[in-house]
């Protein structure tokens, strides 16, 4: 029997073969899955909001892109991960509403996105594969004995990155 460790809206969770990390309902939000493929230690993290500097708690750190990799990183190391060979494969950041011409605040798919990958950058840790953007949410399954990041997408099918 498959033991999936399910991650909900602003959670983040860590794991090891034989369990697998997965994330339903991704719309604006991102999916950020950290691994390394040596000591197959994956970590997911639901992440919600951009930046934390803009919330009146920021103490949950898996809700913002901007807390969410470095929590995720330490909480990967205590299972014998290390940083050096770290990867991230990331999901979701929809706009899942038409808006038009609405300022930019309210883009929060693209935001999330954007903060992702400035915070991956920021901790050295490449991005070397994205399934974003787009006007439909994701559900995701990451594999750590595998690597592999599944994505599924109503009326879309399922792809693997």
């Amino acid at each position: 029997m498959e033991d999936i460790l399910k991650v909900g809206i602003a959670e983040l969770k860590v794991a090891t073969p034989p369990k697998k990390l997965a994330s339903a309902g991704l719309g604006s939000c991102v999916g950020v899955c950290l691994y390394d493929p040596v000591a197959k230690v994956a970590g997911l993290a639901h992440v919600m909001l951009p930046d934390s500097k803009q919330a009146k708690s920021a103490d949950n750190k898996a809700k913002f892109a901007d807390t969410a990799v470095g929590a995720l990183l330490a909480e990967m190391s205590k299972l014998g991960a290390e940083k050096k060979r770290i990867v991230a494969k990331i999901a979701g950041g929809a706009q899942m509403f038409a808006l038009g011409s609405a300022p930019d605040f309210m883009r929060i798919g693209e935001r999330n996105v954007e903060a992702t990958k400035k915070a991956l950058e920021k901790e050295g840790i490449p991005l070397i594969a994205a399934d974003v953007g787009g006007n439909y949410g994701r559900s995701i399954e990451f594999c750590p004995s595998t690597g592999k990041l599944y994505i599924r997408a109503i009326g879309l099918g399922e792809k693997v990155i």
